[in-house]
């Protein structure tokens, strides 16, 4: 039964991108060749099965059975499920009424996402500000740096003295304006103690009257016991934000794999545009219409090298009806009865290849969830590195196995290794090397110089020969002709 198929409208130019794919092409009409969104396949048989008296599910579960149990086909995955009906059916109401309750889980889940999304800038911002506070206490308590003993003095004269942004009169630069302190903020700022113990014994060594030193040993007591009280409290603070901005950051990622199922539900609950507009379609009649698409193959060959594949596509337009069984009168559910027009693809794919075509139907199905994870991109380019820094020392494995691979890429070996083809070496194989690292390392800096002037390998679409793909689709192919037989026998078709 030859009959043209109706050509599809979006390419799969994203997925045959890594796999080098042509994609399938259609004559329309007059040798007008028009794109479909299918690679091109080894071989394709088409045929329409139409009959008002008989179930349509049967032909599904028919072929279904076939590859899985007879054919040999052990994995039998399907890629799309898709359903459309008329208005005024019965199934668009029921489906209208659980499209709403997906659409408000929905609703509720990304207002939640985008107000944690928000916060994250909040987080990040403050673990900003307490490093560029313990950036001076460290180096206060290491260096005994001189820029950092005046710098959390001037902070503790503003923050501490001067509460509320009015000077006191008891504060460092109040006492100034009093007769006979005006040394103090001086000797303040130039008299450095880094222990409560040491106070007495510097400020006696100075030649000052004994109430400016007084006053000098107080404020330098004060400001010795402040500096390691918020020293330690600032190191607290920022292991509970670190701690926080982790468990912050693995609920907005719990919220999102809550999110994906939704998302399905709800594109598999939307009409489908192109069908609802078929004239197959009537809005006053009972009718509907499904897409099936299946992808049979063996995993298990398919992770070793190239396997037959056979897709099958389903495109039913039927009408449904509820069937009973008397004397019971027990409602078995809705028959499809009507048309079904069936389109197996065979071809010859490895398991990267199989995980590429599945994640370009995902893709279509999931746009807006796609957008929903450029939003989230966004805030983290605009966090720029200090949220992956952060969540990296937190202890999240997703960042620190990019943080080791960055260290990973400092590694002076590694540019040797990459200009020879070879592999990291791991750090087992390297034990008992230690006599030849001074020759190695000389031509490990040879292995810098020369690389430089090499470009990067080019990477290989698939480490499985074109002859193998071509032998794996012409298995299927035939594999696929006998399905089709066995169906045409089965269902009392003619046949030859």
């Amino acid at each position: 039964m030859a009959k043209k198929e109706a050509p599809e409208k979006k390419g799969i130019e994203k997925a045959g991108e890594s796999f080098g794919w042509e994609e399938e092409k259609f004559e329309e009409a007059n040798g007008v060749y028009v794109k479909t969104n299918y690679p091109e396949p080894n071989k394709k048989y088409r045929f329409i099965y139409e009959a008002f008296s008989l179930s349509m599910e049967e032909t599904y579960f028919w072929i279904l059975n076939q590859l899985k149990y007879d054919l040999s086909f052990p994995d039998v995955e399907k890629i799309t499920d898709i359903f459309s009906s008329s208005e005024n059916s019965s199934f668009f109401g029921q489906s209208s009424q659980r499209l709403g309750i997906q659409q408000d889980k929905i609703q509720t889940i990304l207002a939640t996402t985008g107000k944690m999304t928000k916060d994250l800038f909040s987080l990040v911002r403050e673990l900003r500000i307490i490093d560029e506070r313990l950036e001076a206490y460290n180096s206060w308590d290491k260096d005994k740096s001189k820029a950092a003993d005046v710098t959390l003095k001037e902070i503790f004269i503003n923050f501490v003295e001067n509460q509320g942004g009015q000077m006191k009169t008891s504060s460092v630069y109040g006492l100034a304006q009093t007769l006979g302190y005006a040394t103090l903020p001086d000797l303040f700022f130039n008299t450095k103690v880094y222990t409560k113990e040491q106070v007495d014994d510097v400020v006696d060594s100075l030649s000052t009257n004994k109430n400016v030193k007084n006053v000098l040993r107080r404020k330098l007591f004060e400001f010795v016991i402040w500096k390691q009280k918020t020293h330690k409290e600032l190191i607290n603070r920022r292991k509970f934000n670190l701690h926080y901005l982790r468990q912050h950051w693995a609920i907005i990622k719990m919220y999102m794999g809550w999110l994906k199922p939704y998302l399905r539900n709800v594109k598999r609950l939307t009409m489908n545009e192109a069908q609802v507009l078929s004239p197959e379609i009537i809005s006053a009649f009972e009718t509907a219409a499904l897409e099936i698409e299946i992808l049979a193959y063996d995993a298990t060959s398919a992770a070793k090298g190239m396997t037959p594949c056979i897709l099958v596509t389903f495109k039913y337009f039927v009408k449904p009806s509820l069937s009973f069984q008397q004397p019971e009168s027990y409602q078995r559910g809705a028959v499809h009865v009507g048309k079904v027009d069936v389109v197996m693809r065979s071809y010859g794919w490895d398991a990267k290849q199989v995980a590429a075509y599945k994640g370009y139907r995902e893709q279509e199905e999931m746009e807006l969830l796609g957008i929903i994870d450029a939003s989230l991109k966004a805030a983290m380019d605009a966090l720029s590195e200090d949220l992956e820094k952060y969540l990296a020392e937190a202890g999240e494995e997703e960042f620190l196995k990019k943080a080791e691979d960055k260290e990973k890429k400092k590694d002076p070996r590694n540019p040797m290794q990459k200009w020879l083809g070879m592999r990291v070496v791991d750090k087992k194989e390297v034990q008992g090397m230690n006599a030849l690292e001074p020759f190695v390392a000389i031509f490990m800096g040879f292995g810098e110089i020369i690389g430089s002037f090499f470009p990067s390998q080019v990477v290989q679409k698939s480490k499985f020969s074109a002859s193998a793909s071509s032998g794996a689709a012409k298995g299927a192919s035939k594999t696929m002709w006998l399905l089709l037989k066995n169906y045409k026998k089965a269902h009392q078709l003619l046949t030859w």
